[in-house]
């Protein structure tokens, strides 16, 4: 009997172990929070789950942890407003630029240390390139890195091997030209790594650069850059506690956050405003997280354009929101402001708008096609994200860079409805990206997009349980990425390949 008893206390045992591996497998961490209570002393419980996770309480959207944002008490500086990068040459049909990814440090606190970042042409992020319309682009890239990387023009419409996806890596200490022929609406587009097994951590440690797709046709809107018309790329970051970044101390395979927002690489901005209407060009940098952008005077804002260029009509929005990946311009009216204003971030103030003599705005939007899309077109394909963690997948399946996963014509227009599966722990929400193209959102669930959601875009929040309609036409061979922008997410292959042809 005891021998039996035994044998039913090591099978009780091991089954409790199994459960506990699945639990961390699916959920990204070990909840410590019950144990620390039955354990008493916390401490190494704490220890474990620093190292392995960071600390935080919730999952991102349903899962793994995510760190509460937290207000800093850093000293205020200005916001740094990225460089515009000089071209090397111009001619009356081309500009050409160079771009270098590089090592670099950086300091982001007055009483922390220096820690190793990466940047484009500097220590961290990059510059901001102008990308006229109509014009040609040749860019000399270089890398810099100690390991192969790649440059990812997110939201162009460009030929696949000028794509920048995990094919065209870019080996350590070599170099390659890319020829962008620019043929789209103007927008605030941006660039970043895509090398197949790094790119979380590259983006992570600072790689990310503007790309502004310009025409004369927006000369009524603000268009000062830096003064009336300013960048905001917003990222979450977790330091260690002597201020430095350490991605392999705090990654989560349900994506990395932090409890810091930083923006255009800065702790705690601030910016003169000098007329009465800023536009401001938000962009969403960041791993993993979501950010619901208000004003902290609870006024509204009026967005004017989504990813891909102008909306229809301006829409007045007391909320923006952006998953990562996706890009919001905006407008925020100062007029009748007397007192200082916050952006926030999930009601964190992170970039403070100093109000002082303003200059007196006039704006003309220009007029934007009006495109009418019925909710009841015929769906060509389906796709079905589905899981959390490592356990990720489109369609029931992860990315094979020896498989093609759908096949299109140049010149043809699908409809795709993007379907998010909930799961046991309820589901997240996927940033869902598309290279090569951009496209209209033509309904969610059935219902007719928000007018701030019926412009052009290439990366779409699909919620748990949701299914996203779009309409898209392929313009551009090669064979393309499709991917959620989780970015932990698509390198555990939450990611397939679109191939278009002739």
């Amino acid at each position: 009997m005891k021998s039996k008893g035994m044998w039913f206390l090591l099978i009780g045992i091991l089954i409790g172990i199994i459960l506990v591996l699945l639990f961390v497998l699916f959920n990204g961490r070990w909840n410590m929070n019950n144990m620390n209570h039955m354990w008493g002393d916390n401490s190494t419980f704490e220890q474990m789950d620093d190292h392995m996770m960071g600390n935080g309480d919730s999952g991102p959207m349903g899962h793994g942890t995510i760190q509460e944002l937290e207000a800093s008490d850093e000293s205020e500086q200005p916001l740094p407003i990225p460089t515009p990068l000089k071209p090397d040459r111009v001619t009356e049909s081309a500009i050409y630029y160079t771009v270098v990814a590089d090592e670099g440090t950086s300091r982001f606190f007055q009483d922390g240390k220096s820690t190793e970042t990466l940047g484009y042409n500097g220590d961290l992020l990059g510059p901001m390139l102008e990308l006229p319309k109509g014009k040609t682009v040749v860019i000399d890239t270089i890398n810099r890195l100690d390991e192969p990387t790649t440059f990812h023009w997110h939201g162009l419409v460009i030929p696949a091997e000028m794509d920048g996806g995990p094919h065209q890596a870019v080996p350590a200490g070599e170099r390659a030209q890319v020829r962008l022929d620019i043929d789209q609406e103007p927008s605030t587009l941006w660039f970043h790594p895509h090398p197949m097994g790094s790119t979380a951590e590259q983006v992570y440690k600072g790689l990310a650069g503007l790309l502004y797709v310009t025409d004369d046709a927006q000369s009524g809107l603000p268009n000062e850059y830096g003064v009336d018309d300013i960048p905001l790329i917003v990222q979450d970051r977790l330091f260690t506690k002597n201020g430095e970044l350490d991605y392999d101390a705090h990654m989560n395979v349900d994506g990395t956050t932090g409890d810091t927002i930083l923006a255009n690489g800065a702790v705690n901005t601030t910016f003169d405003v000098q007329t009465e209407t800023l536009r401001v060009r938000l962009v969403n940098g960041s791993n993993a997280r979501d950010f619901d952008f208000t004003l902290s005077n609870g006024e509204m804002m009026t967005q004017i354009a989504t990813d891909g260029g102008l909306l229809e009509r301006p829409v007045p929005m007391k909320t923006i929101s952006l998953t990562p990946g996706e890009r919001a311009e905006v407008l925020i009216d100062f007029s009748q402001v007397k007192d200082n204003v916050a952006l926030e971030a999930d009601g964190v103030p992170f970039t403070t708008f100093r109000i002082g003599e303003l200059d007196k705005t006039s704006i003309d939007m220009p007029t934007s096609e009006t495109i009418e899309l019925s909710t009841d077109e015929k769906i060509d394909r389906q796709l079905t994200l589905f899981g959390m963690g490592n356990m990720v997948s489109i369609n029931g399946k992860t990315y094979d860079p020896d498989r093609i996963d759908i096949e299109a014509k140049r010149g043809d227009t699908e409809v795709w409805e993007i379907e998010n599966k909930p799961d046991m722990m309820g589901g997240m929400t996927h940033p869902f990206h598309i290279h090569g193209v951009q496209f209209r959102i033509i309904s969610r669930d059935g219902n007719p997009p928000a007018d701030h959601e019926k412009g052009w875009k290439d990366t779409v929040a699909v919620s748990p349980d949701e299914r996203v309609k779009i309409e898209l036409t392929f313009t551009e061979t090669g064979t393309f990425m499709y991917h959620c922008h989780i970015l932990e997410h698509e390198e555990n292959g939450m990611m397939g390949q679109l191939k278009v042809t002739d």
